[in-house]
């Protein structure tokens, strides 16, 4: 076996037993990001073939869920200025099954999110989380969805570390606002209120 051989052997049981298992995690974050499953798909096949592609970079037994989240932020960001650069695109085909539809109520949109997250938490966290800006939501994600330490999401997302924990902070109060209503719903009193 010549050496070429036994680098790609090692390349391919990294990729195996430390990349992979972390698929479900990207794709999850990825459709957070991007709002449409097909684009989450595509963003986390971009990172993987990213990732094997520079495996020689990788310091095997480190944090290989940090580094393949910081790819597919920057897969994003990347993608997102190259659409933001293109014009608007129609599907026709979208259109004419939205009015052919007997049904006037009807929507083309489902939420998969709530798909997503249906054994986790509740559609209201789930859309609340959703509407924050992607900075928020992306450190929200990062930190009490991932379980990264402050540290490892300024890695992931090039920040410093006071910027995350000054996200995060605002992040939260935001999210607060947002289900206060919803908690009060469910029983939960604010005790510092009386």
């Amino acid at each position: 076996m010549t050496e070429n051989e036994l680098k790609v052997g090692d390349y391919n049981r990294v990729f195996e037993e430390e990349f992979l298992p972390h698929a479900d995690a990207l794709n999850t974050f990825a459709y957070h990001l991007t709002f449409n499953e097909d684009d989450a798909a595509d963003l986390v096949q971009e990172t993987y073939l990213k990732a094997f592609r520079f495996i020689e970079k990788y310091d095997r037994g480190t944090n290989a869920k940090a580094w393949l989240f910081k790819i597919l932020k920057n897969a994003f960001i990347n993608s997102y200025r190259k659409k933001t650069k293109q014009p608007t695109k129609v599907d026709f085909e979208e259109i004419i099954s939205y009015h052919d539809e007997e049904d006037s109520n009807y929507s083309g949109y489902i939420d998969l999110r709530q798909e997503m997250f249906q054994e986790m938490m509740s559609d209201e966290v789930t859309t609340a989380i959703n509407a924050l800006s992607v900075d928020f939501r992306t450190v929200i994600l990062l930190c009490d969805i991932e379980g990264f330490k402050y540290d490892e999401i300024a890695k992931i997302i090039n920040i410093p570390i006071g910027t995350v924990r000054s996200r995060l902070h605002r992040a939260r109060n935001e999210l607060k606002q947002k289900l206060k209503t919803y908690a009060e719903s469910m029983g939960y009193r604010d005790k510092r209120s009386k």
